[in-house]
């Protein structure tokens, strides 16, 4: 069991989490009768009913949006509206809270096991938030259900969060919880060959990143899954104007993670913020990239996915084109974001195999 990852919800917060229940339960008859009058993006894509309702509602409900409070109150929100999203799964295998050296102290992450057994492998997960926010309690049901998709041990790793810690601390903090993998691997019954790296938003580009790093070194990933990242936290692309705001992820919240997290702004160019930017991806370990159709970093994944597939690195790209930034924490409510979450965890399967 694991302590780190409870959260204890308000009031409200069970109040929301049974409506997100009921919104769970809508039948799909219905949801594609909605579906007539959602919004159409300019690829063509149509939002999905349920995200169209969790967009709305982010940005009319008042303390729906994820920035805005100072970092610590914003995490807190971030925890508790994760938790009363989060789906139901039966008692796992292993659930373990785990401590280990970092590059600043000791780091926290939960290796979970959904099922009893050796499993093919391992992910090491890295959350998102903007570098700013998130934490294995924001992304507990995420990493549940990508175990029990892809049949592997999962390792979901807190890293140093900015303000406090800015860049390059979680970059540094990611490179020790892959060593730290890699050595434990065996202790936990997996090849150490057999290890995964990924993360969503901001924990994408540090999976991507550290695939960057890795790259040459004796244990590789033998996939890199990104999901949603931010490849170019400088871009100006056309997904960013087409969704500044009303889809959840906003530019006014691409500005707050940006300013907590880049002591200078000329760091934008550093490959380590902004992997699109390197100079060289060549070698990289193979790549599923996912990317949502309503959502400002959707043009920086494609065109970090077209990248690599240049240098010749083999890519997937998963266009999740009727979903919005963040629809991993959003599964209880969404039966697309459970079809996408089941192929990212087949994508697994086949990397491993």
């Amino acid at each position: 069991m694991s302590r780190a990852t409870v959260v204890n919800l308000s009031a409200f917060d069970r109040v929301q989490r049974g409506l997100f229940r009921v919104a769970g339960r809508i039948p799909a008859s219905v949801l594609g009768l909605a579906e007539r009058w959602t919004p159409v993006n300019s690829a063509g894509e149509r939002l999905a009913p349920e995200m169209a309702l969790v967009a709305a509602a982010t940005a009319n409900v008042p303390g729906m949006a994820m920035t805005g409070p100072p970092p610590p109150e914003a995490r807190k929100h971030m925890d508790a509206t994760a938790a009363a999203l989060a789906e139901s799964f039966p008692p796992f295998a292993v659930v373990e809270d785990l401590v280990f050296d970092g590059p600043a102290g000791p780091m926290e992450a939960t290796r979970y096991r959904a099922e009893a057994g050796t499993p093919r492998g391992l992910i090491v997960y890295f959350h998102g938030g903007g570098f700013a926010l998130g934490s294995r309690r924001s992304h507990d049901s995420a990493v549940r259900a990508l175990a029990v998709a892809s049949g592997v041990d999962v390792l979901s790793v807190d890293y140093r969060l900015a303000p406090e810690d800015p860049f390059p601390a979680a970059i540094d903090d990611a490179l020790a919880a892959w060593h730290y993998a890699v050595e434990q691997a065996p202790t936990w019954g997996i090849d150490p060959t057999q290890l995964v790296v990924a993360g969503d938003s901001a924990g994408g580009a540090m999976a991507a990143v550290l695939a960057q790093l890795t790259r040459g070194d004796a244990v590789v990933p033998k996939l890199q899954l990104l999901i949603y990242p931010v490849t170019d936290m400088g871009a100006e692309t056309d997904s960013r104007r087409e969704f500044d705001e009303g889809f959840f992820l906003t530019g006014a919240d691409m500005d707050y993670y940006t300013e907590r997290y880049l002591p200078d702004p000329a760091l934008v160019a550093d490959p380590r913020v902004s992997p699109l930017r390197a100079e060289d991806l060549t070698g990289l370990s193979p790549a599923y990239v996912v990317v949502a159709g309503f959502d400002p970093l959707r043009d920086e994944g494609i065109a970090y996915a077209e990248a690599m597939r240049a240098a010749g690195v083999p890519v997937t790209l998963e266009r999740a084109g009727s979903m919005i930034h963040g629809f991993v924490n959003m599964t209880l409510i969404s039966p697309n974001a459970r079809e996408y979450m089941a192929r990212m965890g087949a994508a697994v399967i086949d990397a491993l195999d």
